[in-house]
């Protein structure tokens, strides 16, 4: 978190008081200070890993809802006491529901969801940061609390560039009762970003409360049944609302890499002439992969034709090039040592291209977490080989989530209106 200067420490107070208390503590108590005018930022922050690893004492709180180098270790460890398989992520909403399944001596820690703005995120002065945090009790009431604090620059504190925190906690249905209190709290002349930093299949009905129209939609397709994730981005992307993926972003090495790798005069030719593209993902969570092969066909113009089930949980789809020449697309779920933090994270990827006048080409992609080897057989010693690794991007969500707020996006990027609902046909029914 970056310094800041606290204006009003975290105080408790009853929902029903909250919309008033805010409006005194600018109006009269802070009315030395300005509120900054740039943004509201809405978040759902369930944690449901960090809450269980806490209840049964795996891990010591408090639950931040941050992804902490402690938290993944600690996922990790769960994992193997779960039972689940090997490359499970340790995010993963499965683990969330296999550590629910264990009883266990009820270990209590602090709840310090939404009480602190991380610097990714605080660096671009939020407005306002709204924070609801659904608890594991099925029988816990809405709870509310409020704090106003100001970043410190190196120049010192600025004060229009102050704002508060506002944490919703409670369960599901408390929650869905203090719906009522938001519409209030977020400024109608201030763009309002609402980040969904949970899993996709829950709470539906929350999720589309708080993502109104005018509101601009930030998910993480890599959470939440395949199906469900594609046809969220898809639904928005149809009806011009704003949506933005954070799966998506952590795509950018991979379409950097393999733009580099054509950008040579030599080889660009050579993409008018693919016959074949494998990649390669961590589990059985397709999305990314889906991402990446529906972002290389509509770069490169190929007609969708079908795509159908294969062996195992593997994906296969065919295109056709503009040339009326055939495309094969084949998405295999692979088991890794160390899986990433995000389930379906892609491992490699093959692109085979067949010029009728040169030797064929063969592109080969990995991570710096997995091998090339597999995708070294089936021939490709009689082709030109290019190979390389794409560099792990640092950063976490938060950073990403950053990146989105100074950048603005207040529309849905082409590139992902382009590729999510190629995507979404690319996942067989």
């Amino acid at each position: 978190m970056s310094p800041q200067l606290t204006l009003q420490a975290p105080v408790e107070l009853p929902p029903p008081e909250l919309t008033g208390y805010l409006e005194k503590l600018w109006q009269h108590d802070l009315g030395h200070s300005s509120g900054a005018s740039t943004f509201t930022l809405l978040v759902w922050q369930p944690a449901w890993v960090e809450q269980h690893l806490v209840r049964l004492g795996r891990l010591e709180g408090p639950v931040t809802g941050v992804v902490r180098p402690e938290v993944l270790e600690a996922a990790r460890e769960a994992v193997d006491f779960c039972g689940l398989p090997p490359s499970t992520s340790p995010m993963a909403p499965e683990l969330a529901w296999a550590l629910g399944e264990h009883a266990g001596v009820d270990h209590v820690g602090e709840d310090l969801r939404g009480q602190h703005v991380e610097s990714a995120i605080s660096a671009y002065q939020p407005r306002r940061l709204i924070t609801l945090a659904p608890t594991l009790s099925n029988s816990a009431g809405l709870e509310t609390l409020v704090a106003a604090y100001c970043p410190l620059s190196e120049e010192g504190n600025n004060g229009a560039t102050c704002g508060d925190v506002v944490v919703l906690r409670g369960d599901f249905d408390a929650l869905r009762q203090g719906l009522s209190l938001l519409q209030p709290l977020v400024p109608d002349d201030l763009p309002c970003w609402v980040w969904w930093n949970g899993s996709l299949e829950e709470a539906p009905d929350l999720l589309a409360a708080l993502s109104s129209p005018g509101r601009r939609l930030v998910i993480d397709s890599a959470l939440g049944p395949p199906r469900r994730c594609l046809d969220l981005l898809e639904e928005r992307v149809n009806s011009s609302t704003a949506v933005n993926d954070l799966n998506w972003l952590r795509l950018r090495g991979w379409r950097e890499s393999l733009a580099m790798v054509f950008d040579p005069p030599g080889r660009r030719e050579s993409l008018s002439h693919v016959v074949h593209l494998d990649i390669d993902v961590e589990g059985s969570h397709p999305v990314q992969g889906l991402l990446l092969a529906a972002w290389i066909a509509d770069r490169l113009g190929w007609h969708f034709v079908t795509s159908y089930k294969m062996d195992g949980d593997s994906i296969g789809a065919d295109f056709e090039r503009s040339d009326g020449k055939e495309v094969r697309l084949k998405l295999m779920p692979v088991p890794v040592g160390i899986p990433s933090s995000h389930p379906g994270t892609i491992v490699g990827l093959r692109l085979i291209c067949e010029p009728d006048d040169r030797k064929p080409l063969c592109v080969i992609l990995c991570s710096e977490t997995g091998g090339c080897m597999r995708l070294e057989a089936g021939g490709v010693a009689r082709m030109e080989l290019a190979e390389d690794v794409v560099p792990k991007v640092p950063g976490s969500d938060e950073m990403e989530m950053g990146r989105l707020l100074g950048g603005g996006h207040d529309s849905t990027t082409p590139l992902l209106a382009a590729a999510a609902p190629l995507a979404a046909k690319l996942l067989p029914n």
